[in-house]
């Protein structure tokens, strides 16, 4: 089982820029892929962006590209996303989520998820 554990997000200004960590505590992400989700109430679950286990692929739904960029750096566990010029519309709890699978699209093809970070921007 691999446990995700988020860290980050907050509340900005449309404009502004925040940055949400992703970190699995004792386990290794070498071989596991991370997505991004994020979801705000009453709406369904959006995916953001994701990278690859070696963190030489990645891909973004076409609202965050250009704002929005994934990274992952495999000898501190670590991913990251690191959102610019948000707007109000970014508003959503934020989630990671992991899977050793070889082929993963959507949020059904992620095994492990994080508990969400609330990111807020204002207008």
């Amino acid at each position: 089982q691999l446990q995700l554990v988020e860290s980050g997000g907050g509340l900005v200004q449309a404009g502004g820029a925040l940055r949400i960590s992703c970190a699995a505590p004792g386990r290794t992400f070498s071989t596991v892929a991370i997505g991004c989700f994020r979801q705000d109430p009453g709406k369904e679950r959006e995916f953001v962006a994701r990278i690859s286990w070696t963190g030489g692929t990645t891909y973004y739904t076409d609202s965050v590209k250009g704002r929005f960029t994934i990274s992952k750096d495999n000898a501190k566990n670590m991913v990251d996303l690191q959102m610019n010029s948000l707007k109000p519309e970014d508003t959503a709890v934020y989630y990671c989520a992991g899977t050793q699978r070889g082929y993963y699209s959507d949020a059904a093809d992620f095994d492990y998820w994080g508990q969400g970070t609330r990111v807020t921007v204002s207008s």
